[in-house]
């Protein structure tokens, strides 16, 4: 009981998407007060939170600098919230990095690639995954 209305609390958190299999992930900026998580996969540098987190190298406007080492994080960040853990994903200025990790959780959590763009841009901010090289990492992470 008290599981479920954690995650509906999460749900209603701004910034939250629902992936294809119903966890729910928090994107937001790196820099804005937020409310715990269990878990935060962050993009760029920045605060860091009192809670579990992993940082990824990725920036601005770009790629993860390492591949495997994204796809690992992506991984873990999924695995966390199909468990139940409120997980988020964060960078500078929420939209670009965060944006395309959160089309690439998706993806790896059933998404057809082709589709991920447009949904996070409907889920989540209508600037999401700005860069064509953005679009082609999400395509290939399939």
């Amino acid at each position: 009981m008290v599981r479920v209305s954690v995650e509906r609390e999460w749900r209603d958190q701004p910034g939250a998407v629902v992936l294809p299999s119903g966890a729910v992930v928090r994107g937001r900026r790196i820099a804005d007060a937020a409310s715990p998580a269990d878990f935060a996969l962050l993009l760029a540098p920045g605060p860091v939170p009192a809670w579990p987190h992993r940082r990824i190298r990725w920036p601005d406007f770009w790629v993860p600098v390492d591949r495997a080492d994204a796809v690992d994080a992506l991984t873990e960040a999924l695995r966390r919230a199909r468990d139940g853990e409120r997980v988020e994903v964060a960078c500078k200025g929420g939209t670009g990095r965060t944006g395309t990790a959160l089309a690439g959780l998706a993806i790896l959590d059933g998404m057809p690639p082709e589709r991920a763009v447009d949904w996070v841009r409907a889920a989540y901010r209508p600037r999401a995954v700005e860069t064509p090289w953005q679009r082609r990492w999400l395509r290939r992470l399939a």
